[in-house]
């Protein structure tokens, strides 16, 4: 007896089947999530660095922008990072 998950994960690959990726592609992902893993870090780096400041000097205001811009860099470039991860993946089907 299948469970309700196999079953729809059955349905789904009926109505759009799974895109079979070559290793060429597999590599191109790899590399787009580590390049886009480095710079998150090395922006959330930086940040942090420029929060710390912040919190020493005790202004709240540049501490509540910080917070917002790491939270907006970081959302930016997952974005950006799946972007270009969709491009590769549809360059499978093409």
């Amino acid at each position: 007896m299948k469970s309700a998950y196999e079953l729809a994960m059955e349905r789904l690959n009926q109505t759009s089947p799974m895109k079979k990726l070559t290793d060429d592609q597999k590599l191109q992902l790899a590399e787009i999530d580590s390049k886009y893993s480095a710079k998150i870090a090395e922006r959330e780096l930086f940040l942090k660095g420029e929060l710390a400041k912040a919190e020493m000097s005790g202004d709240f205001e540049a501490i509540e922008q910080l917070n917002r811009q790491i939270a907006g860099e970081k959302k930016r470039l997952e974005t950006e990072r799946e972007e270009k991860k969709e491009q590769v993946r549809n360059a499978a089907s093409e």
